[in-house]
């Protein structure tokens, strides 16, 4: 099969690898589509350390059954399916207590660290564990399907942060998932959500999918323009997709007392915390990691046209284009949100 491999770090070649075989309860997929993750690029030049080469990225995607393993009991070939990004055991602790993201065997797709490596999508087939697959809606687009794993990451951040409905919330970041976080939340039921980025473009996507109101401004800046906004209190929750000193900073003197920060971001792997106003304000900070059994609410949501991605998806594109592709988001081209590639296309 064809498939774009990162050889070593920063580059990516289409190379003639072997088909995926297909194991007792696995699902060989035949891939129509899988979205470049900002993890993804972070893992093509090596600064994350979690995509060791050689390995094959990808973990956002959708595609046919083209082949079922023995037991396999829910899916047949032909179905059009997604799958969860996750490759959880399903018997430890954590698993049998529904935190699937917290496995003490997890693994991911399109992921190779010291500890494991898994084959990910950006391929004409991957195998993949019966258990994480789902199947998809026959109006909805593979394209569209490819987002949403992140659209799961954006509803388990807002699952974790107790959302009760009628709060008021701030997400700082309009990145892809800054935007999704936007949609999960009004779709919990906050009453006013604001978003705030230093991009114009980002924050004018933002209004569309529903903002109350967009801040252009980062730091102390967009502190002042929410206490502002209201009236000294601060929000009730924060959601930061960002992951920087500036930004959590920002986060922590936005919300109100006794307030929750909820950090999605991780750009960065450590920040500095201003500790005695989380303690003395009473704030809840709660980390977020990846999703935990959102899938099918992600699907009910973006099939209802609650979450709406098509607005975010800027190219869809063949394998062959996958490495112009990685190089103009590492090079923070700017307006490009979503890019897909489908390995079906014919690029030559």
């Amino acid at each position: 099969m064809k498939a774009l491999l990162l050889s070593e770090y920063s580059k990516l070649e289409v190379a003639d690898l072997p088909r995926p075989t297909v194991a007792a309860g696995e699902v060989l997929v035949e891939v129509a589509a899988c979205g470049i993750c900002g993890s993804d690029v972070h893992g093509y030049d090596g600064s994350s350390g979690r995509r060791i080469p050689p390995l094959v990225m990808g973990h956002e995607a959708a595609g046919v059954v083209a082949e079922v393993g023995a037991g396999v009991t829910r899916f047949v070939v032909g179905d059009h399916v997604t799958f969860d990004s996750t490759v959880y055991c399903g018997e430890c602790d954590y698993c049998l207590s529904g935190h699937v993201n917290l496995c003490d065997n997890r693994q991911v797709i399109g992921v190779s660290t010291p500890d494991f490596r898994r084959a990910g999508a950006f391929a004409e087939y991957v195998s993949v564990p019966e258990r994480i697959v789902y199947k998809l809606p026959d109006a909805m687009s593979f394209a569209e399907a490819a987002m949403l794993e992140a659209v799961s990451v954006a509803l388990h951040a807002v699952a974790v942060s107790g959302v009760k409905g009628g709060e008021t919330a701030l997400v700082i970041g309009a990145g892809m998932i800054g935007l999704l976080t936007l949609q999960a939340t009004r779709a919990a039921g906050c009453s006013r959500v604001m978003v705030a980025d230093v991009d114009r473009t980002r924050l004018k996507l933002a209004t569309e999918m529903g903002a109350d109101e967009v801040i252009l401004a980062s730091g102390a800046d967009l502190v002042r323009d929410v206490l502002q906004k209201t009236e000294g209190r601060g929000v009730d929750l924060v959601l930061e997709a960002v992951g920087r000193d500036e930004t959590v900073t920002a986060a922590v003197d936005a919300v109100r007392k006794g307030g929750t920060v909820t950090l999605i971001g991780n750009i960065t792997p450590t920040v500095t915390l201003p500790l005695q106003k989380v303690v003395s304000r009473q704030i809840r900070m709660q980390g977020s990691c990846a999703s935990s059994g959102e899938y099918r609410q992600a699907i009910e949501l973006m099939s209802s046209g609650k979450i709406r991605v098509d607005s975010l998806i800027t190219a869809v594109a063949p394998l062959s284009d996958g490495a112009q592709w990685f190089e103009r988001l590492h090079s923070r081209e700017p307006n490009l949100m979503k890019i897909v590639i489908d390995p079906r296309i014919d690029g030559n």
